[in-house]
Order: C-alpha cells, then structure tokens, then sequence
C-alpha cells in the first residue's frame, strides 16, 4: 500500500505516555453455557480486580464500560458493592477495540482530576444465551438494514461467511496457504493447552487437525473461528504516580490509538478487502510509544478468525502487505520462540470468546512475568483490538 489509505481515518489523541498504569486484574472463570448472567461475571471480575490492585470498591470513581452491552454500568457497581459515591463514568470501553482504548478514557478523567482510580468492565453470557438462542454476535449484525437488503438475500451472512471470503481473497492475492492459516490456529490452540483457565485447555491440535476439520465456508474451517463462551474480566487504570504505592508491579501505557473504517462492518463496501483499520491506528500508537514493532516482545490481537489475525499482524507493521502467511511459518508465534510470540493466553480461537478484554489482562500477566506461557523478558507488549469498523492499538511497558 503506497501512500495514505483513504477509507478510513485515525482518530485524533492526546499523547498520554507514562501518564497511567493498570495497577490491577480480574478474571472469571471461561466456560460454556454457565447459566450466569452477564452481570453476576462482570462483578466478580470487577471485585478480582479491585482486589488485585490493593484496594476497596469504594476507592474506585471512575468507570468504563460497554454501552452495547451494558451489563455492569454505574448502577450495577453500586447495587453490588453497596456503595453510593459520585463516579465518573464512560459507556465507551468494555471489550473489543475499546479494550484497548479504555486506558485513554481514563488518562483524560484521570488528568482531569475527574476520577483517581478507573475501572474498566466487561462481561459476556453468550454460551449461556444461544443455548437457549438468543443473543450472541450474528443476531446484532442482523438488525442492520443494509445488511437485510444486500447482504442477507444474496446469502452473504453472517460473520464466518464474510470471513470465508475476505480469507479467499487474501489466497488469491497474496498466495495463501491454508496451512499458514492453519498456523494461527495451532499456536493458540498450543498456548491455550499450557494455560489451566483456557476452556480448550487439555485438548490438542495439530496441523493434521486442523486440515482434516470441517469447513464452515470454504476456505473458513471449524478452528479457523473463535469460541462462543461465558465469563469476563476487568481491569483497574490509575496515574503511573499513584501507581508506584500500590502493590502489584507496574505496568505503564505508552500508547493509545484508534482507526476507523468508512464502511464500518459493512464488509462488501471495504475498498481494501484484505485490509483492517490497524493500517491507521498501529502508526500512531506507535509514535507515540516511541517505540516501532521491532520492539516488541508480546503481541495479543483480536482473533475471532485466523485471517483477521494474518491482516493485524501486517496492518501492524510486523511484516510486509501480502507475506503474513508465509511470516507465521513454524513456530513464530509461539510463546518461547523469540520471534513474535502472539496470544499466549490462547486468544478467541482457543482461551475464551470474551471479546479482547483477556487479550489486555493477558498482556499485563505477561508484563508482570506471571504468565501461564511466559515469555521470556517481557517488557513490551501490545494489544490490537478490532470490530470490522474499528481497530485499537494499546502499547504497555513494564515500568
């Protein structure tokens, strides 16, 4: 790609390097259908994470969440902890790209004097909900009209089969292989076997797996696709000062940033098919880390099908457009290769579907060195978020 793509646009940030740490981390258990509630997950999450950073609810006056799914909001946090302070509050956080955006939320509240500590919340029930199918990620797409008009009546829906096709593309343009596909498969699935919360822990797969599993749409197979699962995590923001008295090791953001795509989830419209909103939010992220891909040592990306993990790794600048494929190869992107070594925690293809709020907490884990598959000297790592209309790139250090 030469030059500056024109179907999409970054979104335009305050450079908050080393202005706040996430100081604190929780997780549910990830499951199949649980019968839990999206709230229940989310306040346990909320008090693990709370109690990891060394301190009360009360001390928490800031919150982000997700305003689609707004399963833990302001109101749920005080019905939980019988709390009734004043808190500061943003429905633009929670998990997929805004995993990733939260800790700017937070800096500007933070700065601001708005808040002192933030949380940021997100929980998902949908195991527990297409058991009984309601809910889950196709049925929102579904009340698009566009997408009941042009995409729907052609048979063009949902996500697996825009995935299938996006995946043909990338094979025809950059030579693809869907072994190299594959790839990204097996190192989740490898990383997912070493961490004891991963729900496809203890069941392995290989390459030969992978091939002989079934396609969903050709090209896109079974363990091409993430999970759908039950659980959530939070995790606790405040300023890299403050940070400093309270007990968990730091871990500092360097960078923020956001892209976003003109034709938002509308696939059929994307001008550069095989490509993600990374290619505007990786650059300044970046820049304002001061710090370039080469740098980094852990790399978590959302990954609801192998090929969006292929395009975030390029979009990204971790390799050239087009060579993705053949730059997974082998074991670049296991944990203790000293390559790339990406979502070690397993990702949605294998840890949990809980929507890029565990890929964060994964990389604070490994920041911390308390990883289940540590790798070895951490001390950058990065998270790429992504929607279909937008993508997040966060940058953390170790302090």
């Amino acid at each position: 790609m030469i030059g500056t793509p024109d179907w999409g646009h970054t979104t335009s940030f305050e450079d908050i390097n080393g202005d706040v740490a996430i100081v604190g981390i929780g997780e549910t258990e990830y499951t199949k259908a649980s019968g839990r509630t999206a709230r229940d997950i989310g306040a346990e999450a909320a008090e693990r994470a709370i109690a990891d950073a060394g301190l009360e609810p009360a001390d928490i006056d800031g919150l982000t969440f997700s305003g689609a799914f707004a399963d833990f909001d302001v109101a749920a946090f005080h019905e939980q902890f019988g709390t009734t302070h004043e808190m500061w509050s943003s429905p633009w956080g929670g998990g997929m790209s805004w995993a990733g955006t939260a800790p700017y939320l937070a800096a500007r509240a933070i700065n601001a004097g708005k808040a002192r500590h933030v949380l940021n919340v997100f929980p998902v029930a949908w195991a527990t909900q297409r058991a009984s199918m309601t809910g889950g990620p196709g049925e929102v797409h579904a009340t698009q009209t566009a997408k009941q008009n042009l995409e729907v009546p052609f048979g063009w829906f949902p996500q697996p089969v825009y995935f299938a096709t996006i995946m043909r593309r990338h094979m025809l343009e950059f030579g693809t292989t869907e072994a190299q596909f594959g790839a990204v498969a097996v190192a989740c699935r490898r990383h997912a076997n070493l961490h004891p919360g991963a729900v496809m822990h203890g069941k392995k797969m290989t390459i030969d797996d992978y091939l002989a599993s079934p396609y969903l749409a050709d090209p896109l197979r079974l363990f091409d696709s993430c999970l759908i699962s039950d659980g959530g995590a939070a995790y606790v923001t405040t300023s890299a000062e403050r940070a400093q008295d309270l007990p968990a090791p730091v871990v500092v953001v360097r960078g923020v940033a956001e892209g976003l795509s003109a034709s938002g989830t509308h696939w059929s419209q994307q001008r550069d098919f095989t490509s993600t909103p990374q290619v505007f939010s990786a650059p300044p992220a970046f820049a304002m880390a001061g710090l370039t891909p080469q740098d980094v040592d852990v790399l978590t990306a959302y990954d609801p099908f192998t090929v969006v993990s292929l395009m975030q790794i390029e979009d990204m600048g971790f390799c050239p457009k087009g060579e993705s494929g053949r730059f997974v190869e082998g074991d670049t992107l296991f944990h203790d290769a000293g390559k790339l070594p990406f979502n070690p925690h397993g990702g949605l293809l294998s840890h949990a579907y809980v929507l890029g709020i565990a890929h964060v907490v994964e990389l604070v884990k490994q920041l911390r060195g308390t990883a289940a598959a540590q790798v070895p000297g951490a001390e950058v790592g990065v998270y790429g978020g992504y929607t279909g209309a937008h993508a997040s790139t966060l940058v953390l250090t170790k302090a």
